[in-house]
């Protein structure tokens, strides 16, 4: 399995971990409500919000990741910088998590600018550019 596919799918594994996380966050600070449908309930305060937008942010990015590193093995495009930039950006999402997740500032734009140039590279690379 090439880099960028391996990537694709550890990014998958990490976005299934991170909303089972969300989902015992919210259960932990809105009880079991959350088993119905949800009508009416706060909205997700603390800890709980922060995994919401841990869960949301990931998601954003696989999103633009994935056709991308599916694009490059379906085309055979498959080089070092681009099985590199799947490497970058799979480290940087499990960093970015928990980097968010500790709720640590400052540290977590950066590393979703390394995550971000990835997913650039892998675009620029199926468009000729690199």
């Amino acid at each position: 399995m090439s880099a960028e596919i391996l990537s694709m799918v550890y990014c998958t594994g990490l976005l299934i971990a991170l909303v089972l996380i969300q989902s015992m966050a919210g259960v932990r600070a809105q009880g079991l409500p959350l088993a119905h449908s949800r009508d009416g309930l706060p909205p997700p305060e603390g800890f709980h919000a922060r995994m919401k937008r841990v869960v949301d942010n990931h998601r954003e990015g696989l999103i633009m990741f994935a056709p991308l590193a599916l694009a490059i093995e379906w085309a055979d495009m498959n080089t070092a910088i681009t099985a590199l930039a799947a490497n970058i950006f799979f480290y940087s999402r499990i960093a970015h998590a928990a980097v968010y997740i500790l709720g640590l500032p400052w540290i977590r734009p950066l590393i979703w600018t390394a995550g971000i140039a990835a997913t650039i590279t892998l675009l620029l690379a199926l468009l000729g550019v690199i």
